[in-house]
């Protein structure tokens, strides 16, 4: 019998009530067992970079400890690695310990597009560029399920920003949608084949998207051939029969039966095909068959020493160095004395936090290992508070340091409460006792070389006064070894931004709305983020895409530009072996004339490792939609004629040689939205609602919550501000209870109390594990629109009847 026929045998043999019930977890993260007929529960688990297994008490923002696992450079950093094949065998080892572990899902890769750097969770994704992020999250897909577990990738779709997650209606238009925000997806699902799928909280165009046809039937499984199945995110649920008929299979974590209850009732009433829910349920039997080996009992151990050691190896190939004045670096005896500063050389910050936040297993320090080198460290200072507190002791005792040295070895960063799941950064500065000492120290004299932290790009205004940059990003428990072995010269430095590093917040596209509105989240800016936006306005950048220094130089020569490809040969030039990514761009045509496109976009990309004088001949595919634009009245890709250049190099802006091919158009013509001139000129910071109307083509939807009107289950709680009576007063709890929190220091337990402001009211019944039904929650939502007292009734009334039945279940 095949594994088709026997998942039909098996749904042929359920009840309605039974297939009903393996639509939704059995706890926080097992689905049910259907023991009758041998169908066994299989657990999921965060792990973008490394495994979240929670052995007590479960939650979904890493407030409980989990069991020990690898911390692997999360995805911002080893996208720095450009590495499809590093990224494949940390999936390896991702998967191997999952397996370990008898988890069947690993909820990871997050691919996400960067739209802007102040997204809280910027940390937990790839790239601006959807083809260097799908790219790398296909390998590590491969990687994750060679392993017999499956891959999850994360969150589609248009999860852009922290703030107000749950509710916020991502409003796009679809050109830029299919370009960008679905591209990545689309590659990392050709190329990795993974086995689910998680939707995202927010709204689409106005749908949520757990309940968007157009993305989770027409787009992921009728035009991608996507076979696999689709979760929701924790609470992702809105509408369990809508999200059901979409796509979405399994709704995380349990409801208590509330919604099982809702599927029957649908298929009984005629408002669901029956149909549809055995598909559904096909698709979880399908991935519990393709899970079947990780619940054997012969799984080997995870070889946790091994995983270090390539947690090491992933952050030494993903370090960046982003400057290197008068060959400060790499650091040998003629650095004399070093004075290590900083707060973080001694405590690193190596992850975010939230749901990826891991339990390593051991982590290495950059100060212990910078003792270890040789170097003549002639000592260290913490030199700030952690959370910008002003403490002139600190500062001036790391000065008085600075100035016995030579070198001073500077480490800085954004600290824990500045980049979490749940919570959007307020500026892209570092913290103003940083920058002090920052101006401070390099007032010394002294050769200065900064060592950064953090999971997204920061304002740089001391650049240009140091004498070298290393970025760090957020290097996972091995970054310390790593960081101290690139700085020595240990290692030569191979890492190149998949980010654009603006000069300053007010460079980014988006910067004036980011975060700011309630209802709606307008992405004016359509195509033009990072690189595509600040090449098309000729805007300078602190460090462009693809950016990234080493101990030696590459040449370029003898570029071939084919049909298909383009043929480039590489040499070190150098004395030290090292390894060159080679970028490819393609030029479009009339990008430069006024139409709307960018200018130049990556479309292939290559590693090399070569040793001193060595030389290779690489030839890079052009990526598939090279010379496409999406055609929005079509509904589809097309190809655009005309001459196109092709450009190898370092970077966005580093481009070393020039080729060029001529593409012939398709039959029918693309309209390039010539009528709408800010987008033609690319100066999008500057597009008013009418211009992104017509590219919408249709009206913009509120931007602001409606606050006289009721507000219902799936309202958040932040709608409570303002309001007065029981529904301010709870918001004001919450807020000041963040407030406390992070006056405490403890920033992680503060952001996660504010992250509760973004929960829509239904989400209190559905997370609460069966304490909270929906009679009660009708009852709060009467409190919280001004009724107080006839809500307590209810909420009392509701409390007093669950207690009966259960007295009579306990009886019987």
């Amino acid at each position: 019998m095949t594994t088709t026929d026997n998942r039909r045998r098996l749904r042929s043999e359920m009840t309605l009530a039974e297939k009903a019930s393996l639509m939704s977890g059995a706890n926080f993260w097992n689905t049910k067992p259907l023991e009758r007929l041998g169908v066994p529960g299989i657990m999921l688990t965060d792990g973008p970079h490394g495994l979240r297994k929670q052995g007590g008490a479960a939650d979904h923002l890493g407030l409980n400890a989990s069991l020990p696992a690898t911390c692997f450079p999360p995805a911002a950093t080893l996208a720095n690695s450009w590495d499809p094949a590093l990224l494949e065998r940390v999936g390896e080892a991702l998967g191997a310990e999952a397996a370990a572990e008898r988890v069947s899902v690993l909820l990871g890769p997050g691919l996400n597009i960067k739209r802007n750097p102040l997204a809280g969770r910027s940390f937990e994704y790839l790239s601006e560029d959807p083809l260097l992020s799908g790219t790398l999250a296909a390998a590590l897909i491969r990687g994750i399920q060679s392993r017999g577990v499956a891959a999850c990738a994360k969150h589609f779709a248009v999860n852009s920003q922290e703030t107000h997650r749950m509710s916020i209606d991502e409003v796009v238009d679809e050109r830029a949608l299919h370009e960008l925000y679905l591209e990545g997806f689309r590659i990392a699902l050709r190329d990795g084949r993974p086995w689910t799928v998680m939707s995202s909280y927010n709204k689409v165009n106005g749908t949520y998207a757990n309940e968007h046809r157009e993305l989770l039937d027409a787009t992921l499984r009728r035009d991608w051939g996507f076979d696999g199945l689709v979760v929701t995110d924790w609470g992702g649920n809105n509408d369990r029969v809508a999200g059901l008929i979409a796509g979405n299979a399994l709704e995380m974590p349990s409801t208590d039966g509330v919604t099982d209850l809702e599927i029957v009732r649908a298929v009984e009433s005629g408002v669901l095909d029956e149909a549809v829910l055995d598909s559904r349920v096909d698709e979880l039997l399908a991935l519990v068959e393709r899970t079947a080996a990780v619940r054997e009992d012969d799984a080997p151990a995870a070889d946790h020493d091994a995983h270090h050691e390539l947690a090491v190896e992933a952050a030494t190939r993903s370090l960046v160095l982003l400057r290197n004045e008068h060959a400060a670096l790499p650091l040998g005896p003629d650095a004399g004395r070093v004075a290590v500063l900083g707060d973080f050389a001694a405590t690193p910050r190596f992850q975010g936090a939230g749901s990826s936040l891991v339990n390593p297993t051991r982590v290495d320090v950059p100060l212990e290992a910078l003792r270890a080198t040789g170097l003549d460290i002639v000592g260290y200072e913490r030199g700030f508070a952690r959370r910008d507190r002003p403490s002139r002791r600190l500062h001036d005792r790391a000065l008085a340091l600075a100035a016995r040295a030579d070198t001073v070895l500077l480490f800085l960063g954004l600290d824990e409460s500045a980049e979490a799941e749940g919570v959007d950064r307020a500026h892209m500065r570092l913290a103003e006792n940083q920058l002090a000492l920052a101006r401070a120290v390099t007032r010394l004299g002294k050769t200065v070389v900064v060592v950064l932290a953090g999971g997204a790009p920061v304002e740089l205004p001391f650049a240009e006064d140091v004498d070298a940059i290393l970025h760090g990003y957020l290097a996972g428990q091995g970054g310390g070894r790593a960081i101290a072995d690139v700085l020595t010269g240990r290692a030569n430095p191979a890492g190149r931004l998949a980010e654009t590093y603006p000069v300053t917040y007010a460079d980014v596209p988006s910067h004036a709305s980011f975060g700011r509105t309630e209802a709606s989240s307008e992405h004016r800016e359509s195509i033009y983020l990072g690189y595509r936006y600040a090449d098309k306005v000729g805007l300078p950048v602190r460090f462009p895409f693809g950016h990234g220094l080493a101990y030696t130089d590459f040449a370029y020569t003898a570029l071939e530009a084919g049909a298909t490809s383009a043929r480039v040969t590489v040499t070190n030039t150098g004395m030290r072996a090292g390894v060159e990514t080679v970028q490819l761009y393609v030029e479009a045509p009339g990008a430069a004339e006024g139409e709307f496109r960018a200018p130049r976009e990556l479309r292939g990309f290559a590693k090399v490792a070569l040793a001193p004088g060595e030389s290779a001949t690489l030839e890079i595919p052009y990526a598939e939609h090279a010379f496409d634009v999406y055609d929005a009245a079509a509904h589809r890709w097309r190809t655009v004629g005309g001459a196109y250049g092709v450009l190898v190099g370092a970077s966005s802006r580093d481009i070393r040689l020039r080729g060029a091919v001529t593409v012939d158009a398709e039959p029918s013509a693309v309209t390039l939205a010539a009528h709408l001139p800010t987008y033609a000129s690319g100066r999008v910071a500057e597009v008013g609602p009418a211009e992104f109307e017509a590219l919408l083509g249709r009206p913009l939807p509120p931007a602001a919550w409606d606050r006289d009107r009721a507000l219902t289950r799936a309202d958040i709680i932040a709608q409570c501000q303002g309001r007065g009576g029981f529904g301010g007063l709870l918001y004001r709890l919450i807020d000041a209870t963040g407030a406390v929190l992070m006056a405490l220091g403890k920033p992680l337990a503060a952001n996660n109390t504010r992250f509760a402001l973004d929960l829509p009211f239904r989400s209190v019944a559905r997370m609460s594990g069966g304490r909270v039904d929906d009679a009660m929650l009708d009852g709060l939502l009467l409190m919280v629109n001004r009724r107080f007292w006839r809500g307590l009734g209810r909420v009392g009334g509701a409390w007093r009847a669950r207690r009966r039945s259960e007295r009579v279940a306990r009886k019987n």
